[in-house]
């Protein structure tokens, strides 16, 4: 109906390409134009100005000869002031888009190694998006961003991988775990070197004790006791120890079973035994 009146209604962020008797002649922006056909007036078509989005899947190669599927994301525009160039010299944009991809991808990724390739992400997405923007400049379009949104290797390279960093992963936690069993030992050992050392300074005072008891014992009975030799007053000591230790046992009534000999001779050995060893003792 508009041809037929001669006005044609060009959209918003639409431009259209006017021509006259084949040649091109303008470009028409948004609103209501008047094209006398009759004239040779008319439009050749119309050319979207609104950020276009075009993803390429690109497979390539590593250096170390890793087979990847990296896929770019193009958002690119016609320019308006270039809009002639954008409609008349490229008759496919995405397909020559993706051309200038596949070209740059596939001369960059195979000078990386494929951890490299993860972690230059976005040096790849630059060098794309520097060589779009001086190839798609001739044409009339501007690149707004350039993505590497996603690199897929395959999935048995995936599997290997993952398994790789577990094992890692596992080799740490053992090392971790075989510390802290070490560092455990450790202070287990020297809280019983303590102990024992404890120990022993607690018996040897407990010695000491009882040899200055029984010399005080013996001293203060001669001093009391006229007549009486320190033998006497020691074997005495003795058997009264020994008749206390037989209490203590008997008074205990969760001991166990002690089958000792008993008697006045038994004691007269006892008495032996232990001058014997004050005797000895007191030779070192």
């Amino acid at each position: 109906m508009g041809q037929a009146f001669c006005c044609v209604q060009v959209d918003q962020s639409t431009v259209a390409i006017k021509e006259s008797f084949g040649k091109f002649d303008d470009v028409l922006q948004p609103g209501c134009h008047c094209l006398p056909w009759i004239f040779g007036k008319r439009v050749a078509g119309r050319l979207s100005l609104r950020m276009k989005q075009l993803d390429v899947k690109c497979e390539t190669k590593t250096k170390d000869n890793v087979f990847v599927n990296v896929v770019a994301s193009i958002q690119y525009r016609a320019l308006p002031n270039k809009a002639s160039d954008a409609f008349y010299k490229l008759s496919n944009t995405q397909s020559q888009i993706q051309a200038y991809v596949f070209d740059v991808i596939r001369a960059s990724v195979p000078k990386l190694i494929l951890d490299d390739t993860f972690e230059q992400k976005n040096e790849i997405a630059k060098a794309v998006e520097e060589e779009l923007e001086k190839a798609m400049s001739a044409y009339g379009f501007e690149i707004v961003q350039t993505l590497i949104v996603d690199i897929e290797p395959d999935e048995h390279v995936k599997r290997a991988m993952n398994e790789i960093n577990a094992a890692a992963r596992l080799r740490m936690a053992a090392n971790e775990k075989a510390e802290a069993e070490k560092i455990v030992q450790i202070k287990k050992a020297e809280g019983e070197a303590e102990a024992k050392y404890l120990s022993g300074v607690g018996i040897a005072r407990q010695r000491q004790a009882i040899v200055d008891g029984l010399r005080d014992s013996v001293l203060g009975f001669s001093v009391n006791v006229p007549g009486t030799t320190p033998k006497d007053v020691l074997d005495m000591v003795l058997i009264t120890q020994y008749f206390d230790t037989m209490k203590e046992i008997g008074a205990q009534s969760k001991s166990s079973s002690v089958f000792i000999p008993h008697g006045p001779g038994a004691v007269r050995d006892i008495a032996q035994q232990v001058r014997d060893g004050l005797l000895q003792a007191s030779t070192h």
